[in-house]
């Protein structure tokens, strides 16, 4: 399937950005100068433009007023949405802004609950979203810190395999981190939730 790149103005990490025929490349903000500086230039540029310093003229944009309810991330996706993309890669998403951070994971929680597939590029860690499924993840190096999180109220049926720390049919919720820590064990890991939705934290570097 395409994927839709969505680019904000947080943290920036290139990891797997290859745009390929058939994707979309969205900036959101000022996401368009990390973009820039690699070589890309987006399908689109969204968002109230408040920070970005020059807006070019020769690439489609949706202005909208500083004052709106949603964040240019947000409105980057609905874009993605609408236009028919249902696999969505953040970068940009983290860093700065705690709070901008827990908005961008809010928005790909939500949208993997109306059945996209979402992925959020951070420069130490990436983040997968999983709802009412399964998620395998390529074989990692023993030891990379894998970390489970409930999206919501609860996820249950939560089942994991090919981690240091194994699970049957748990029950995660919003307010006990269960699921934080685990380690993966040098095979391909694989993570089921029967109801409910999972962030998915793998970190790809030792951070303390």
């Amino acid at each position: 399937m395409p994927n839709c790149y969505l680019v904000g103005a947080g943290a920036f990490s290139m990891r797997g950005l290859y745009p390929k025929a058939g994707d979309c490349v969205i900036a959101a903000d000022d996401g368009y100068s990390a973009l820039q500086a690699e070589g890309i230039t987006p399908d689109l540029l969204v968002g109230d433009f408040d920070s970005l310093q020059m807006i070019p003229s020769d690439i489609p944009r949706k202005a909208f007023a500083p004052e709106k309810n949603d964040t240019d991330m947000a409105l980057a996706l609905a874009e993605g949405m609408a236009r028919g993309y249902r696999d969505f890669v953040l970068y940009g998403g983290s860093g700065g802004r705690e709070d901008h951070t827990h908005a961008n994971l809010q928005l790909i929680g939500g949208a993997s609950k109306q059945g996209c597939k979402c992925k959020m590029v951070c420069p130490g860690y990436d983040i997968y979203t999983l709802t009412n499924g399964t998620l395998s993840l390529p074989k990692l190096k023993t030891g990379t810190i894998v970390s489970v999180f409930c999206h919501g109220e609860k996820a249950e049926g939560v089942t994991l395999r090919g981690l240091k720390y194994p699970l049957t049919e748990a029950t995660l919720s919003c307010d006990r981190p269960l699921g934080v820590s685990n380690e993966a064990a040098g095979e391909e890991a694989r993570i089921t939730v029967g109801s409910g939705t999972l962030l998915i934290y793998v970190m790809l570097q030792s951070i303390v």
